[in-house]
């Protein structure tokens, strides 16, 4: 470990370096998303992978407090300190966690850009005869028609990622019955399902082609789809695969392996402000809600919506013209917002608004706008302008705000929507946006930050 990591890990720790365990690798992510209508809970999980393929499972509480933003080290290399042991459960209780990269920012996100290739595998425990759909349907799924996860992913990323050379392979037969990979009233093995399903497939497949691997599965699993990463070596690469699980019901439906394939990327769940700690209630991202206001497609099932602002330029699709960050007290007026899901926009469509001190850095506002349009926004609750909170600290970063009191249970509400005529204030009164109008492609906003006695007038925000 070098000289300035340790210095950087010491910096980060609130006990002495000495007292720590260090250890070095790659974080891994991963989210468990339950069948839509059941009662689990969400599940996260967190492993730090050694180069020599030594595993630890992490407390993912602690490792948010230590990264301070988690969710932008997935996939990266990292150096952890550990808080002495004994550790519950014996998941390392993190105290501080950087990049282990010295040059690049530990709050710097990872992009994904460019051809974003996926290898479908269909595998079958050895005790169930099914085959839920053929091949020829895995394939059409990531394909570039509309509708399909390759022409959706190119509309998302504003042509700036595409799964062009996704291929499916199957079915694949698995050496142990599903008990062996989901034991009575347990978790799914994940790290034995993957190891199979890629071991099954290794004579047909050359994993060496492809980024991503989505296994998919004949039978339930433990009540979830899962989708994250994985730290392997497939074919003589080594390298954070992105991966799903997908039992029958996640992959009978689009919207659910967007949004795990969402989870492979490196995005976490968005949520709404209800406060019931369920981020399955926020309709405007797939990364959130993927069932409300969906398209249906008669062999595809539930359609993917778009994912939120946030989510875009978490994985570096907005490009700095189309993003204003308002970071100074003043009035900024006529802002044109187009909307989010416009591909070629020349204009604003991702509003920043920073807090001033004490709020940290990792707490701040973003604002979009969203119009019933196209293929995969068409069943919208609505036209309007929306807006998330963002606390990059916490499970799920970006939080739809809800001017309703109390706030909507399901944010496909009006309290979630503003439009013209409406304005909201922040907590504060940190910020003020009003609509003002509808513009061609979205709204004309008036926002205020700070108080009144400190406005500086700015007009014509329409780049």
């Amino acid at each position: 470990m070098n000289r300035l990591l340790i210095a950087g890990l010491a910096l980060a720790c609130t006990t002495p370096l000495a007292a720590h365990d260090l250890l070095q690798g790659t974080l891994e992510l991963r989210w468990g998303d339950p069948a839509p209508g059941s009662a689990q809970a969400s599940l996260f999980e967190a492993e730090l992978v050694e180069p020599d393929g030594t595993r630890h499972a992490l407390d993912t509480a602690s490792a948010q407090r230590a990264a301070g933003d988690l969710y932008a080290l997935a996939g990266r290399e990292v150096a952890l300190a550990s808080q002495p042991g004994p550790w519950p459960g014996g998941r390392i209780l993190a105290d501080a966690i950087v990049a282990a990269d010295a040059s690049v920012a530990a709050v710097a996100a990872p992009r994904v850009a460019g051809s974003q290739p996926w290898v479908t595998l269909a595998c079958r425990f050895n005790d169930v005869a099914a085959q839920p759909h053929d091949v020829p349907y895995f394939s059409t799924m990531l394909s570039n028609q509309t509708g399909r996860l390759d022409h959706y992913w190119r509309e998302v990323s504003y042509d700036k990622v595409n799964v062009a050379g996704s291929v499916a392979y199957g079915w694949f037969t698995l050496p142990h019955p599903r008990s062996y990979y989901v034991p009575a009233n347990g978790s799914a093995n994940l790290s034995q399902l993957f190891a199979d399903c890629t071991g099954v497939a290794d004579a047909t497949v050359n994993f060496a082609n492809f980024v991503g691997v989505n296994t998919f599965y004949n039978d339930e699993l433990d009540g979830y789809a899962w989708g994250g990463s994985r730290y392997a070596t497939l074919d003589g690469v080594t390298r954070v695969w992105y991966v799903t699980w997908e039992p029958p019901w996640g992959y009978a439906n689009e919207a659910p392996l967007a949004h795990e394939m969402g989870h492979g990327f490196g995005l976490p769940h968005a949520n709404n402000s209800d406060g019931d700690g369920d981020p399955y209630d926020n309709p405007w991202d797939v990364m959130s809600d993927a069932w409300h206001n969906a398209g249906n497609d008669a062999t595809y099932g539930a359609q993917p919506k778009h994912i939120g602002i946030w989510s875009r330029d978490r994985l570096g699709w907005i490009d700095a013209a189309r993003k204003l960050t308002v970071s100074t007290n003043g009035a900024y007026n006529n802002i044109v917002l187009d909307r989010a899901s416009l591909r070629g926009s020349t204009r604003v469509q991702m509003i920043v608004v920073t807090l001033p001190p004490p709020a940290p850095a990792s707490h701040y506002y973003v604002i979009e706008a969203r119009k019933r349009s196209g293929y995969y926004e068409a069943n919208l609750a609505g036209d309007a302008v929306i807006i998330h909170e963002v606390d990059t600290t916490r499970n799920e970063p970006a939080w739809s705000v809800d001017a309703s009191v109390p706030p909507a249970n399901v944010s496909n509400n009006e309290g979630s929507m503003f439009k013209v005529g409406e304005s909201w204030t922040a907590p504060g009164n940190a910020f003020t946006v009003s609509v003002a109008a509808t513009s061609a492609e979205g709204f004309v906003l008036n926002l205020q930050r700070g108080a009144l006695s400190d406005l500086i007038f700015k007009n014509g925000f329409d780049g």
